[in-house]
């Protein structure tokens, strides 16, 4: 028994929908589940005098956003963070987060309006930068 073309042809159509439904699903569970990740994420209140001299990195991944982040404290001071890497969104207007956060000298700084989740993956990323071991000293 051999199918007609368009019989072949409709079922090739009708796997590939079933097969893009399927990836659909996948996709809006894993959205859902990094938006409630970034959701819970906490903040510890962290005593930058306490930290050494040095440069320290840290990273915070939730699936769709990621940051890398280089963080350089000197004589108890945030001096300087450098996004080393950034995969967002339409987030890349968060990356003006590390100002206030040098300004401030706290990472728990408010959020950038329409970059809400990109602020907190970096602002976290410079959390765990503080928390971590030093890359380098001065």
């Amino acid at each position: 028994m051999r199918m007609s073309k368009k019989k072949v042809a409709l079922f090739a159509v009708m796997l590939l929908l079933l097969i893009d439904l399927v990836w659909g699903i996948i996709y809006l569970k894993s959205v859902a589940d990094y938006k409630q990740e970034v959701k819970e994420t906490t903040f510890e209140e962290i005593n930058i005098s306490d930290i050494s001299d040095g440069v320290y990195i840290g990273e915070y991944d939730v699936d769709f956003i990621y940051a890398k982040v280089e963080v350089t404290v000197q004589n108890g001071e945030i001096t300087n963070i450098n996004i080393l890497e950034h995969r967002h969104e339409r987030g890349k207007t968060a990356e003006v987060i590390t100002d206030r956060i040098v300004d401030e000298q706290k990472t728990d700084v408010d959020a950038i309006s329409g970059a809400t989740n990109s602020s907190t993956v970096i602002k976290k990323a410079v959390e765990n930068a503080l928390k971590s071991r030093k890359l380098t000293t001065f």
